[in-house]
């Protein structure tokens, strides 16, 4: 009897632990309810429906463009933040690749942004895509859309954002799709290294999806929308560390009262 008490005692203590551990998974969540991010969708394939604009203003559908290995990047083109250096390292990585572009591969950049038009994107392209002489513009598409089709295409690659005012809450995150548009694989940070690059799109052309410890990182970091960063949570982190033992604790309860029963 005195043991069952125990064993009560310690699955409350769990109940109540667990939570806690919950309301710190929840603590960095906005007003809006949507905490930037990635949901992955692996396996998952982005609607070839969707209608976005070209630089030059034309409307196309996003099917007709996927037909090799796709490198997907979300951001927005007046971003303050990572958006820049997520599209310098990955330029640069592009540049290390030993693939042909507009055969073996493509990157589309799409601005999450309704706000901006055809004529940032195409400013936006110049910019950057001038460091890359040998690269065929044409297979490295800077895409605008509606609120509706920007929804769409986000959505479906779980690309979770918030827009405060001017600004825009994103992750950092770029994700490769098959050539019939299935999701394969995604890629973290603002930093990436052409052979990380080289081995999504390798296995994207025979579309396999790539493993990736984003539910971890998800878990163990949490995004700043101030700082438009991923900073370490070591409340959620310790919280979880304390459910694990006192899990253990129940376990050893448990068992240590049905021996002495």
């Amino acid at each position: 009897m005195k043991g069952w008490k125990q064993v009560k005692w310690a699955i409350l203590l769990f109940v109540l632990l667990a939570g806690f551990v919950m309301s710190l998974g929840a603590e960095t969540q906005n007003p809006q309810g949507v905490t930037p991010g990635v949901e992955e969708k692996l396996g998952a394939f982005v609607p070839g429906d969707i209608q976005l604009r070209d630089e030059q203003g034309r409307l196309i559908r996003l099917g007709d463009l996927l037909d090799k290995p796709t490198i997907l990047n979300l951001g927005y083109f007046k971003c303050p933040g990572i958006c820049s250096p997520l599209l310098s390292s990955l330029i640069e990585a592009v540049r290390g690749l030993d693939l042909q572009p507009g055969v073996d591969y493509q990157v589309i950049t799409v601005s999450i942004d309704h706000t901006e038009g055809p004529e940032l994107a195409r400013e936006k392209k110049r910019n950057y895509l001038h460091s890359l002489p040998d690269y065929p513009p044409e297979q490295w598409p800077f895409l605008t859309g509606d609120s509706l089709n920007i929804a769409r295409l986000t959505r479906a690659v779980g690309f979770l954002f918030n827009k405060k005012g001017k600004d825009i809450a994103h992750p950092a995150a770029i994700v490769a799709l098959s050539p019939d548009g299935k999701i394969c694989r995604y890629i973290y940070g603002t930093e990436f290294l052409p052979f990380d690059l080289k081995m999504a799109i390798l296995e994207s052309s025979k579309g396999k999806i790539g493993p990736s410890v984003a539910r971890v990182l998800r878990f163990c970091f949490s995004y700043d929308p101030q700082g438009r960063k991923y900073v370490f949570n070591l409340l959620r982190v310790v919280g979880m560390g304390i459910l694990i033992s006192s899990l253990g604790f129940v376990a050893l309860i448990a068992y240590l009262s049905r021996k002495t029963g």
